[in-house]
């Protein structure tokens, strides 16, 4: 790969992270804020105490899938520090761009990654 083009994805990559650290932050000031929100806002019902946790949970969840994200785009930066950026992690083929251009972040190549979904079933 040219350096211009890893110098694109870096560009991407970093962008990618800024709004999805972002997000993340955001999300866990309102589970923070819901948490410990002021006791006017208890609910008194139990259907209501159920909607809340399941609201919460799923908010952990979202917060837990854009840290993942964030790690993923760590890496991929520093396979570019390294030198291995694009380079499937299994069969060492380059990731074709396309796939870059889509997925910044992709460890493995479309070949690859199929084989992994298929075995994950």
């Amino acid at each position: 790969m040219k350096a211009e083009e890893v110098a694109q994805f870096k560009k991407l990559l970093l962008s990618l992270r800024e709004r999805l650290v972002g997000k993340v932050d955001v999300m866990q000031g309102e589970t923070l804020q819901d948490a410990s929100g002021d006791l006017s806002n208890v609910p008194i019902h139990m259907a209501d105490v159920g909607t809340d946790n399941y609201e919460r949970d799923i908010m952990i969840e979202l917060i837990q899938n854009g840290e993942e994200g964030v790690r993923n785009i760590d890496t991929a930066l520093e396979k570019i520090e390294e030198g291995a950026f694009g380079i499937c992690e299994l069969c060492t083929k380059k990731i074709n761009k396309d796939r870059l251009k889509a997925v910044p972040y992709a460890k493995l190549c479309i070949d690859c990654q199929r084989e992994e979904e298929i075995d994950n079933v």
